[in-house]
């Protein structure tokens, strides 16, 4: 046993020289396509290489239109076709070398799922993630409850699916805008919003924990939802929150390559940027790895395909297990999905701006569906996705109060239907919750 145990350490540290000695390299080809330019990565093959690659690119707004993936064996080797979001091929001179930088040590990537309410200090800000069930007016009551605390919000990003919902929120003090790491507030400011995420229905036990650490925001929400069970179909709200996203339901199949001892999945769903980070980050946290895929998100919609087995190096083998796949793909596709009318809210950041502008959705009777928060200086720059508390439509009557009341000029519509202020009584209003900088 001794032996049997030394021998597998020798080759665990063998793997990390070779991955040592083998960092990524990176290489970007302007001249092989017209539409798109081609960035290849290979390196020494470890658990997460395609993750990573594909977090990097995404995290550089790049928008992939063909993958070719293969890591099969001690060799890790992609080939990505990207544009800027414009659909443009990039012109930087520096684009591989800032992805192979990227591409460095990043073991914070791989955090476990440790909370559903959980507080940790960062270098900058604190960090606070929540979830629980979704319900009109939460995240009013969330931003009111850190008011209350004098915690000021930095950044933020909410998504809701399935009747659950799952955030990370960067704060700091209202006073000094440092961290809090004062061991007493952030015990009151979990329990506060343990008592607001638990309110008076939700049946499922809610944690908390502090710990330290950092992980990506947009792979953190997807652990999140995950184990928060958001992909199960027998949820008690699921059949009430049906919305035309219904009719642009991902379609996932998961078959057998007996031949080759693979289980198959592909995906057809309508395209959207970070949707191959979503599907891959999702196999990823359920232990599955990816040893050859094909991607293409050339026109309206995305086919993906993907050879996988899992981290044992078995196929999924049951029944259930190909259940759970599909079910937690289509999940991991919809969460991102963003229902209802898209605001935006462009201004001079004050403290407690959150809290009431999402009371005023919540007093005229909007639920925020999903959430995109930043500051930038003294600016802030939120995106708000609404739909009507009722489950029917948003009425235009309705959003031209909450803009009244915000502010026609720092609270913008991007659905064009919905657009019908006119320069006129936009110019004439002096009032607004905030001051409006941005262009």
């Amino acid at each position: 046993m001794d032996c049997w145990s030394a021998s597998v350490r020798v080759d665990e540290e063998f793997k990390k020289l070779v991955i040592r000695m083998n960092p990524p390299r990176v290489s970007v080809d302007n001249t092989s396509s017209s539409a798109a330019t081609l960035i290849k990565v290979d390196s020494a093959n470890k658990r997460g290489s395609l993750l990573e690659v594909v977090q990097v690119l995404t995290d550089m707004n790049l928008i992939i239109r063909r993958a070719y993936i293969s890591s099969d064996g001690e060799w890790f080797m992609d080939v990505f076709h990207v544009t800027d979001r414009k659909g443009n091929k990039l012109l930087e001179d520096d684009v591989a070398e800032r992805i192979q930088q990227s591409l460095g040590p990043r073991g914070h990537s791989f955090r476990s799922l440790r909370r559903s309410v959980g507080v940790q200090a960062a270098a900058e800000h604190t960090t606070i993630e929540l979830s629980g069930r979704d319900r009109p007016g939460l995240l009013s009551e969330v931003f009111a409850v850190l008011a209350d605390l004098k915690c000021n919000v930095v950044a933020a990003e909410v998504w809701t699916h399935n009747s659950r919902m799952a955030s990370v929120v960067y704060i700091s003090d209202e006073e000094t805008g440092l961290p809090i790491d004062n061991a007493d507030h952030l015990a009151k400011i979990k329990q506060l919003l343990l008592s607001v995420l638990k309110g008076d229905r939700d049946k499922r036990t809610a944690n908390t924990a502090v710990s330290v650490g950092y992980t990506h925001k947009e792979r953190r929400l997807h652990q999140m939802m995950y184990a928060d069970r958001d992909y199960d179909k027998n949820d008690a709200d699921c059949g009430s929150a049906k919305t035309s996203s219904d009719r642009s339901k991902p379609l996932v199949t998961v078959d057998d390559c007996a031949d080759k001892r693979y289980t198959v999945v592909n995906l057809r769903c309508p395209d959207r940027p970070k949707l191959i980070f979503d599907t891959v980050c999702t196999m990823t946290d359920m232990q599955y790895v990816v040893y050859h895929g094909t991607v293409i998100a050339e026109g309206p919609e995305a086919y993906q395909e993907y050879y996988i087995r899992h981290m044992d190096g078995c196929p999924i083998s049951s029944e259930a297990e190909r259940q759970r796949v599909i079910h937690c793909l289509e999940a991991a596709i919809r969460r991102r999905n963003s229902e209802g009318i898209r605001l935006e809210l462009c201004g001079e950041d004050r403290f407690g701006l959150l809290s009431d502008v999402t009371r005023i959705f919540r007093e005229n009777g909007l639920s925020v569906s999903r959430a995109e928060v930043t500051t930038r200086g003294s600016q802030a720059m939120n995106i708000f996705y609404v739909t009507d508390v009722s489950g029917n439509a948003v009425r235009s009557e309705t959003i031209e109060a909450v803009r009244n009341e915000i502010g026609l000029t720092i609270l913008r519509i991007k659905d064009e239907v919905y657009s019908s202020g006119s320069p006129s009584q936009e110019s004439s209003r002096s009032f607004s919750l905030a001051s409006n900088h941005c262009a």
